[in-house]
């Protein structure tokens, strides 16, 4: 980020308002057309300005584009944090711009009402088939009670690979210091989005990706989370190499997934790659990625049993050629 860029970038009003917009929240280029009342077309090419400048990332998820803000008063770098110190004062120190700014943010309600609209009609078309998984395992209640009693209060910074929903990261975010989710799939982000977008912009990240290969630097999470996803995996063993690449030293893993089971209609049904995990290929999975595992819960439900499987990072090398 260089100092010419940042002050050409930041000197458009129009550009302003957006860098305001994005520190409340993530939002799509056509979103940002809405709350602003200009084309789609001209916001990208304020998009793109402010992108050049460091200012600002886009993020691709099928179809759509969504930008969120690249600096804040606790990132790096220097330049970046003091840059979000005088967008901040500007507009506690300018009338106008502060009253544009308030208005701008009154827009945001509609874009969450139209996003939460949009999250009930998924559910409303899916319910069904979720419901009939639902009814052959123990209700997520004491699940999820049963997930938040094994990490418990201190989670740092948190991964939720296969966040789907948002549930899960929902549930954990007030003990994460920040919440990043990852799905392959861009309608189930839309869904989370809608669902975490009440937290603070600069604690939550949605990322799209797969959990074969992590787009994460290594060492960047306190806590990472497979909640109902490793059994999609055909190998599990290289998922969880991943997430031990990507936790720091001393972290935590946990893996919800079904016990072993035979309802072999549940991979045409719901595509699993996996008829849920003995105790037995789970701790070896955890070992070989590098993680020291803890004795694990089960809550057997009608016909199948969910357990909960945790894991402290190993400080040492990783052997992760382990094979189920």
């Amino acid at each position: 980020m260089r100092i010419e860029f940042t002050l050409r970038a930041l000197a458009d009003p129009t550009r302003l308002r957006i860098m305001r917009l994005l520190a409340a929240m993530e939002l799509a280029v056509g979103e940002l057309a809405q709350v602003l009342g200009q084309s789609q077309p001209r916001v990208s090419r304020h998009v793109k300005i402010l992108c050049d400048a460091g200012l600002a990332e886009r993020r691709k998820e099928g179809s759509w584009v969504f930008l969120r803000s690249a600096i804040g008063v606790t990132r790096a770098p220097p330049l970046g944090a003091a840059a979000a110190r005088l967008l901040a004062v500007s507009e506690e120190d300018d009338a106008q711009f502060a009253a544009r700014c308030a208005e701008d943010r009154r827009h945001l309600a509609a874009i969450r009402a139209a996003r939460e609209d949009s999250a009930a009609q998924y559910f409303a078309r899916h319910a069904a088939e979720w419901d009939s998984l639902r009814s052959l395992h123990s209700p997520d209640g004491p699940v999820e009670a049963a997930l938040q009693a094994a990490l418990g209060d201190a989670l740092g910074d948190l991964l939720d690979i296969g966040t789907g929903t948002g549930r899960i990261a929902q549930l954990l975010s007030p003990h994460s210091r920040s919440v990043t989710g990852l799905d392959n799939s861009p309608e189930m982000l839309r869904l989370a989005r809608a669902r975490l977008q009440h937290l603070p912009a600069d604690r939550l990240d949605l990322v799209q990706g797969d959990f074969s290969g992590l787009p994460f630097a290594d060492a960047s999470f306190d806590t990472a989370v497979f909640h109902q996803v490793l059994h999609y995996a055909q190998a599990p063993e290289a998922a969880l190499a991943e997430a031990a690449r990507v936790t720091r030293p001393g972290g935590t893993i946990a893996v919800v997934d079904f016990a072993a089971h035979d309802r072999e209609e549940l991979r045409t049904a719901h595509a699993h790659a996996r008829l849920g995990f003995t105790d037995e290929q789970m701790l070896a999975l955890l070992a070989g990625a590098g993680f020291a595992a803890a004795p694990p819960r089960a809550l057997p439900g009608k016909s199948l049993t969910v357990k909960i499987w945790t894991a402290r990072r190993h400080t040492g090398p990783v052997n992760a050629k382990v094979r189920v």
